[in-house]
Order: C-alpha cells, then sequence, then structure tokens
C-alpha cells in the first residue's frame, strides 16, 4: 500500500486510509510503534503489556547493571 508523507503543522504525518485503520483495528488517537528490523520497519500497534515488562527490564538493567556485566564476561 502506498502512503504520502503530508504537512501537519510544523510537523510531518502520514494519512492512513481509512480500509487500512479497519483492518489494523485502529482509531484515532491509537498509538503505533515503528521498529527497525534487519529487513527495514516495521509499524507495530502498541501493546501495553509488551510495554510494562520493558519498564520492568529497563529497571533491572539499570539496578543490576555490574552483576549484568559481569554474567556477560
Amino acid at each position: 500500500m502506498k502512503l504520502k508523507i503530508t504537512t501537519v503543522g510544523n510537523s510531518a504525518g502520514v494519512i492512513l486510509p481509512k480500509e487500512l485503520l479497519a483492518r489494523l483495528r485502529l482509531e484515532k488517537g491509537d498509538e503505533l510503534y515503528l521498529l527497525e528490523t534487519p529487513d527495514g520497519f516495521r509499524i507495530t500497534t502498541y501493546d501495553p503489556e509488551f510495554a510494562a515488562k520493558m519498564d520492568v527490564v529497563e529497571d533491572v538493567m539499570r539496578r543490576r547493571r555490574n552483576l549484568l556485566h559481569k554474567l556477560a564476561q
């Protein structure tokens, strides 16, 4: 599907056609993630459960940095 970049205020945005929104089960105001992969970029819907897990992982990595460093050796 071809999408066009358009001006939105001082920024740029992509208009998602109504059919694509329906297929992705998205509505105005929903959040998306843009992930860089070895094959290019992937757009995915926001997953609150995954985001919560990532918050926990980042907290553990911050608090246990030295331990994780030793384990990596």
